[in-house]
């Protein structure tokens, strides 16, 4: 793939803020054409740069129960233990970090007792896994999928109004 040029990038920070935007309406604001952005668009989700996702608020489909959890594992056991974490369905976001853990691992759960069902009977089953440290989410301020060129738009509900967690607990 070439690298990302200012349209691909414009492009991108559009459909960050709205997967669904007409690709009529994209050619307007970059002044470019309906074919050119679906062209663009296409090469871009082919070549595994962009992926447009519907995403849900958590609470409103009943998983009520959130967590970060730091991971340790046993040396030559990182890959094998990443994988199997990487599979189960509570896992939203996993990834390698320095520092006192060797992973992190952010997962949903319907209620407090899915979520000790997850670390006793999953997580803490995974070959590798040496030990792990919990911090239930309490409160979320802010819940974002825009990273890079995406800067806010007049529509934006950063506050977290977008996915309901706005004086949420």
């Amino acid at each position: 793939m070439k690298d990302l040029d200012e349209i691909d990038r414009e492009i991108i920070s559009l459909l960050q803020y709205d997967g669904r935007m007409a690709y009529t309406e994209i050619g307007g604001k970059l002044s470019i054409s309906e074919g050119s952005v679906r062209r663009r668009v296409k090469r871009l989700t082919e070549d595994g740069v962009l992926q447009i996702v519907g995403i849900v608020e958590p609470r409103l489909m009943e998983w009520n129960a959130a967590g970060m959890i730091g991971v340790n594992v046993q040396s030559g056991q990182m890959e094998q233990a990443a994988e199997a974490i990487r599979d189960f369905p509570e896992v939203t976001y996993l990834f390698m970090a320095s520092g006192g853990f060797d992973l992190f691992v952010e997962i949903y759960c319907r209620d407090r007792e899915h979520f000790v069902e997850f670390l006793n009977q999953k997580l803490q089953q995974v070959p590798g896994v040496t030990r792990t440290e919990t911090f239930m989410i309490l409160k979320m301020y802010k819940m974002s999928y825009r990273w890079g060129q995406a800067p806010p738009q007049d529509n934006d509900l950063a506050n977290g109004q977008a996915f309901g967690l706005e004086g949420s607990s």
